[in-house]
């Protein structure tokens, strides 16, 4: 008698043939299967430390990312003060355009837009005449009143010269050089973490496929993406961004390329993202891991209550700009109106809110007070307050859970039945094994 085949519905709408698994995967039915699969597990999940005692495997993303990140700051650093002298450059021009091209032009603080406002023909008629094309009018509001500013752009035309005589020296090559060391370096930790990653998903189809098997039980999502780390995919990011800010300072410098907005986006979010990776390396350790955990733990949460308060927070601008925008500047438009009420909801500028409020029409007039009274309320007393405790209920959470142990999954559980410690030796055997098994196959 033949025998019947299994089949098996694995939880998304499709059939697996176990059989077909035990022919494509014959090593399944191998008894010490399960032990290695556990003691592989466990390595994969080890920090950098053990793993070291493991196998005596160096910690070679640890070393680049260390490097990397005291390379990218004193990169950001060194383009924050180059772009300093291009702003101060640019800032210097443009005051001395305004006084020879603005008539009548007088410095004022820095806190005045100090544009110059002209109200009668004769007046206009009078600065067309002192200037032609190289100043902006604008009356767009047809009020009477005539705006006048000027703005200058940059553009940079490339020196076939690297020494310009009588000019400060600038050692350009070597700036390039350590660009270009630094594009090495991220080149370095993206491949490793992107090996990282793969390698995570193939043990990940490894252990689903085993728990097919042995327990005919489908792996959680959960579980699964404990496989995925996204502090690589967070890596793999600011290296990416990294390499591309790299090359286009490299461009900069070789005067080719002469947006400095564009590269310092890139360069600035690349160190942000890189100094947060740190924490990952801190969450090693269990008094540094609690920050990591809470954030993690009430992300989804915090999620949710932000897409329900969004939707109080969006009527509460459209409202604003369309009744108080006639009579209050800061509710002119709806960003500016957006960025008030949020102000407003951290306690800053309260007083001058009210206050600014013109008193024209004494019905806008209440109903600014009961809008803003309401707004305050709202969000100050139960929003932050219930923002407050969403996160705190889970830090406290996380602390019982340090203490009582957390909730056990079926990946925790599996990997808990293995007691071999990272200096038993056990680790080093398997995988000097493993070596010898592919130079057999090899042969």
């Amino acid at each position: 008698m033949e025998n019947p085949e299994l089949i098996v519905n694995n939880g998304c709408g499709a059939s697996v043939d176990i059989h077909s698994r035990v022919r494509n995967c014959g090593h399944l039915c191998d008894p010490a299967v399960p032990d290695r699969l556990r003691r592989k597990l466990k390595f994969f999940f080890m920090n950098p430390c053990e793993k070291f005692q493991a196998r005596g495997r160096k910690p070679w993303k640890l070393g680049v990312q260390l490097l990397k990140i005291a390379m990218v700051t004193l990169q950001l650093v060194l383009f924050g003060l180059s772009n300093q002298m291009v702003v101060l450059f640019k800032e210097e021009n443009t005051i001395a355009f305004k006084h020879l091209f603005l008539k009548n032009y007088a410095d004022a603080n820095d806190n005045d837009k100090n544009d110059i406002t002209i109200y009668t023909q004769s007046e206009v008629y009078e600065y067309l005449s002192f200037i032609f094309s190289q100043i902006t009018f604008d009356n767009k509001a047809h009020s009477g009143r005539i705006q006048i500013n000027l703005e200058n752009d940059v553009s940079i035309r490339e020196c076939k010269r690297w020494h310009v005589t009588g000019g400060i020296q600038r050692n350009t090559h070597y700036m390039m050089v350590f660009d270009a060391f630094i594009v090495v370096i991220c080149l370095s930790s993206l491949i490793l973490c992107t090996r990282s990653v793969i390698n995570g998903i193939k043990l990940q189809h490894e252990f689903v496929d085993f728990f097919l098997f042995h327990y005919n039980k489908n792996v959680a999502w959960s579980d699964r993406m404990e496989f995925v780390n996204g502090w690589y995919i967070l890596i793999i990011i600011s290296d990416l961004l990294t390499v591309i800010g790299s090359i286009l300072k490299m461009e900069i410098e070789a005067k080719s390329f002469a947006s400095y907005d564009v590269c310092s986006i890139l360069l600035g979010t690349a160190t942000l993202l890189v100094w947060v990776g740190v924490i990952r390396y801190l969450g090693f350790f269990e008094k540094y891991n609690v920050l990591i955990l809470t954030l993690r733990a009430a992300f989804p949460n915090v999620i949710r209550f932000c897409c329900c308060a969004s939707m109080i927070y969006l009527g509460y601008c459209f409202c604003g700009w369309i009744v108080l925008g006639p009579y209050h500047q800061k509710f002119r438009s709806l960003n500016v109106v957006s960025e008030c009420l949020f102000s407003l909801i951290n306690g800053d500028d309260m007083f001058a809110t009210f206050a600014a409020m013109e008193d024209k029409s004494y019905v806008v007039w209440v109903f600014s007070r009961i809008y803003l009274s309401t707004f305050i309320s709202l969000f100050i007393y139960m929003v932050l307050s219930l923002f407050i405790a969403l996160i705190t209920d889970t830090y406290e959470t996380i602390k019982l859970y340090q203490q009582e142990g957390f909730p056990q999954t079926d990946l925790r559980v599996f990997i808990a039945e293995c007691k071999d410690l990272p200096d038993s030796g056990r680790y080093r055997v398997e995988a000097e094994t493993r070596l010898s098994l592919a130079c057999c196959c090899h042969r």
